[in-house]
């Protein structure tokens, strides 16, 4: 089945995605309140089509949308208004790429040697820089920079909400589908390792778990997802999250296929 057969059989009917010059994810139409059994979902091209759904009309221009964090009430001045307006712009990319046992999304570990959040599970990115173009840029810069990817291998399909940090950057989660032939390599500098997690484990609200970290007194919650030895969490499983949310909704079910997490995850 087509990509475009699966949009349809979804309720979004669309043409060739495409960025205009204002870094506009369209589609010739959709419609995402058409009611559907959650079998719909339960294969690759119906997935990615949910995925697709998801994320078209998406774009760079201002305002753009900023991501709830669910802080409590006494720890919102971590982010209030002014320290989210100084926040330093920067772009992650969320890659995604089809193998035979299905969609998976691409994470990397970060070296142990790095100042910050060594050691940490992450989307290839980091912080916008004066020749990048815009934030699209800045995330297919870095994807090159830290695992070798072709800005050429990825077609940008859409965009997930702003994240907002306490470590001061406001991070524009960029979505990306990856030629099936495209190759990565970890460049040993920033990423140790680069890792698969299935996009249906991503999928399903059953993969995430909340905690709570204490900063600067306070409790600050966050979303973690366990999977095989590796645990994602703070933005990155925020973010993850962000997009299990925009599939799930774009299809109107409640995604449900068994995860493939490690229940024997140790963290």
């Amino acid at each position: 089945m087509s990509g475009l057969d699966s949009l349809k059989r979804v309720g979004c009917t669309a043409g060739n995605h495409r960025i205009n010059q204002g870094r506009n994810i369209t589609a010739t139409t959709a419609n995402h309140n058409v009611p559907v059994d959650a079998t719909h979902i339960s294969d690759a091209d119906n997935l990615q089509a949910c995925l697709r759904c998801a994320l078209e009309g998406t774009h760079l221009r201002a305002p753009r949308p900023l991501s709830n964090l669910e802080l409590p009430a006494r720890a919102r001045h971590l982010l209030s208004e002014e320290k989210i307006a100084r926040l330093r712009p920067a772009a992650v990319l969320v890659p995604i790429i089809k193998r035979s046992q299905g969609w998976q999304v691409l994470l990397t570990q970060r070296t142990d040697t790095l100042r910050r959040h060594a050691g940490q599970i992450s989307f290839p990115g980091g912080s916008q820089e004066t020749q990048d173009q815009d934030l699209v840029a800045t995330a297919l810069r870095e994807s090159h920079e830290e695992i070798g990817l072709a800005p050429t291998q990825v077609e940008v399909i859409g965009f997930l909400d702003d994240y907002p940090t306490i470590t001061g950057f406001r991070i524009t989660p960029v979505v990306g589908v990856l030629d099936e032939a495209a190759s990565v390599l970890a460049d040993g500098v920033e990423v140790a390792e680069i890792f698969e997690v299935p996009l249906a484990t991503v999928a399903n609200k059953q993969s995430y778990k909340r905690d709570t970290l204490v900063r600067d007194g306070f409790e600050v919650p966050y979303y973690a997802i366990n999977h095989i030895g590796y645990r994602i969490w703070g933005a990155t499983a925020g973010m993850l999250r962000d997009l299990c949310l925009k599939i799930n909704a774009s299809c109107n079910v409640s995604y449900t296929e068994n995860s493939t997490g490690d229940p024997n995850f140790r963290s």
